[in-house]
């Protein structure tokens, strides 16, 4: 598993922003306190404040003949009511600012009309000429939340009518009156594109969507929280924004990609960290970890954008170069020795279509050797289980087969686990309980059927439900015999197999997170323990209450150690397992959003479904309470852990008292974000 999670924050936190400031973690966090009374005197149905909230929508927009650009623009709140722009009628006032760009003939990125000259404050560099927002202009109010909005930038008067133009807009109310509220939860963003006549919309813009980027980020947020929707962040960051302190692009492929790199661009590996000087701090992104394979192109570049296909059908000495940084594409240095002084041969050596595993083409060169189609794919299966009562070995019949049904040798493979553990309710070691791992690659089968009886004993005193699961994995060569070939794992999914040890009602292992939602960060978990455990409900076996760290004596029951880890940056000691400490782990989503890795509910305390205490010998406490450590796994600082020892007696817990869903201080409460 790499040091850091990867945490590849939202896009240029470059100002005062959320992540990647040079602040301290408390205040790259946007995590601020919600004041309830508030939210209900602005909810409430009677009140003439209005909701929370704010929705900006651009109606129209227009250039004149001499180059005078005008846009209506509507805002809402969050109940849709119209909002007063300057707060007299209506809770808040509301900034709009405006951007203007367009898409010359042949082109497919912004050229801002709307700009700013920047002056280098870190030494003597040339000042430059940026995308910015509009500065100066004058609001005419239609009715109350209906604007027009005139420029006071103006177009060329040899302005190109007949091609594609868009105007970017956000819009930030501000509540603090009334209480403290998320930046991002009181800003909107719009853009609206046109053709100043009146022709057809024919050339956009959209490369990455915002709903991809939030599959991590929850939400995107950029510049303080002004910025949130990636199609406004084009509008700024294009090949005209340079930096002039570092005289790097600000440009939105290169920016994007070197973030998302970090710690593996070439240079920052070779020495040189990737840092963005802005409004007087570093923001430095030389320590990020993507999480999951750099390679995943199509994460970011998802089908929901119409040009999302850009990444392999229109390579470029920029776009590739922003990643593979360590290549001169002048002097040929790391391009085979092939100098390209332009991108027209880019596709004649790099096409969009793969032939073979890690060919030259986009698709070939990025491809992670786990996702070859030439892999035979490993398929386990537990059929079943005997000898399951208290004091048996159990006797486990499966089957190993690869993604064609064809029968597969397990004596022949890589690895192949069979893992004994339970009680379903709280897996752990210790009486009654157990957790094994048991190598049965030389039991003898027939068409890839196995039957393994166990050296291992369920205990005597065991009650309840009991896990089999198998975990198998194969090392294999992709195209062996070539100056490419390549070792890759094939490895099986975990599957699990639950049986009654007692005679009593067989209980399924409870399901707090899911694999489908690490995906959404992660893509897979095959990068943990060699893709033997690429399943959640596999974690938990071995994640259990009764294992801590060796070295460090933390805990590794799963709910402690998945929110050590995520918190990352924000916990207030360092979580270390062995050499590694996760505490700069940068995390780009919001934490307060459990529903992000939680199923619904599962996340609330009175639902916790463990019951006996988790190991924590390096710890405050030398055990900790299942619920208390859970929510202490990001809470994990002396006062909330003397908070909960104090609420916890000879009968238990009394989180539920406080922090269940119906209380003042419920966990949904504490967490809540204002929409």
């Amino acid at each position: 598993m790499r040091k850091r999670l990867a945490m590849a924050s939202a896009l240029f936190a470059l100002a005062s922003v959320v992540f990647f400031s040079t602040a301290s973690a408390q205040e790259r966090r946007v995590q601020r306190a919600v004041d309830f009374s508030t939210i209900a005197r602005l909810s409430g149905t009677t009140n003439s404040l209005g909701k929370t909230g704010v929705v900006v929508k651009i109606q129209s927009a227009a250039i004149a003949k001499d180059g005078t650009i005008s846009v209506r623009a509507t805002i809402v709140d969050s109940d849709g009511t119209a909002l007063d722009r300057l707060g007299a009628t209506t809770a808040g006032p509301v900034s709009m600012s405006f951007i203007a760009a367009y898409i010359p003939t042949g082109q497919t990125q912004y050229v801002s009309y709307t700009t700013t000259v920047a002056k280098a404050t870190l030494n003597s560099n040339p000042s430059q000429t940026q995308a910015a927002n509009d500065s100066g202009g004058t609001f005419t109010t239609n009715v109350i939340g209906d604007y027009t909005y005139t420029f006071k930038t103006k177009a060329p008067v040899t302005f190109d009518p007949t091609v594609s133009h868009s105007i970017g807009v956000s819009a930030q109310r501000d509540l603090s009156q009334y209480g403290t509220f998320d930046e991002w939860s009181e800003t909107s963003n719009d853009v609206f594109t046109f053709v100043p006549n009146g022709t057809a919309v024919k050339v956009t813009r959209s490369v990455v969507t915002t709903d991809a980027c939030n599959q991590c980020h929850d939400p995107l947020i950029g510049h303080g929280g002004s910025r949130l929707k990636v199609e406004l962040c084009i509008m700024c960051h294009t090949p005209q924004t340079i930096n002039p302190d570092t005289q790097l692009t600000q440009d939105m492929k290169v920016l994007i990609h070197k973030i998302h790199m970090g710690s593996s661009l070439p240079s920052v590996i070779a020495g040189t960290p990737y840092r963005i000087w802005h409004r007087g701090a570093w923001s430095d992104f030389s320590t990020v970890v993507f999480p999951q394979d750099v390679r995943n192109c199509t994460t970011c570049h998802a089908a929901s954008a119409t040009q999302a296909d850009n990444w392999k059908t229109n390579p470029s000495a920029v776009a590739c170069g922003s990643c593979h940084d360590n290549i001169n594409f002048t002097t040929g240095a790391n391009h085979q020795n092939l100098p390209q002084i332009d991108d027209s041969q880019c596709k004649g050596c790099h096409p969009s279509a793969r032939h073979t595993d890690f060919d030259a083409s986009i698709p070939g060169a990025h491809l992670i050797p786990a996702n070859s189609t030439s892999l035979p794919g490993l398929v386990t299966k537990v059929v079943k289980v005997t000898g399951t009562a208290p004091g048996s070995a159990p006797v486990v019949t499966f089957s190993v087969t690869d993604k064609s049904n064809n029968a597969v040798d397990i004596s022949k493979i890589t690895y192949i686990r069979v893992i004994l553990g339970g009680p379903n309710v709280d897996y752990q070691t210790g009486p009654g309980a157990m957790r094994v791992s048991e190598d049965p690659s030389k039991t003898p089968g027939s068409g890839g059927l196995y039957t393994y009886t166990m050296t291992n004993k369920i205990p005597t005193g065991a009650v309840g439900s009991f896990t089999i699961s198998i975990e198998a994995r194969n090392s294999v060569t992709l195209l062996p015999g070539t100056t490419i070939a390549t070792v890759a794992t094939d490895a099986a999914m975990p599957v699990q197999f639950y049986f009654t040890v007692d005679k009593s009602a067989m209980v399924v292992r409870r399901q707090v997170v899911s694999t489908a939602k690490c995906g959404a960060c992660h893509v897979d978990l095959t990068f943990i323990h060699s893709g033997n455990r690429a399943g959640s409900q596999e974690c938990v076996i071995c994640h259990n209450p009764s294992l801590s760290d060796g070295t460090s004596g933390q805990s590794v029951s799963f709910a402690t150690q998945i929110h050590s880890i995520h918190r990352g940056e924000n916990l207030a000691n360092p979580y270390v397992l062995g050499s590694t400490n996760y505490q700069d782990v940068r995390f780009p989503g919001d934490l307060r959003d459990c529903t992000t890795c939680h199923l619904p509910g599962t996340y609330l305390v009175e639902n916790v479904g463990a019951k006996v205490a988790v190991a924590s010998p390096g710890g405050f406490t030398k055990t900790t309470p299942p619920i208390s450590a859970a929510c202490q796994g990001c809470h994990d600082d002396l006062a909330t852990a003397s908070h909960a020892l104090a609420n916890t007696t000879i009968l238990g817990e009394s989180c539920v008292a406080c922090h269940k869903a119906t209380e003042e201080f419920s966990v949904d409460r504490v967490h809540q974000r204002i929409f």
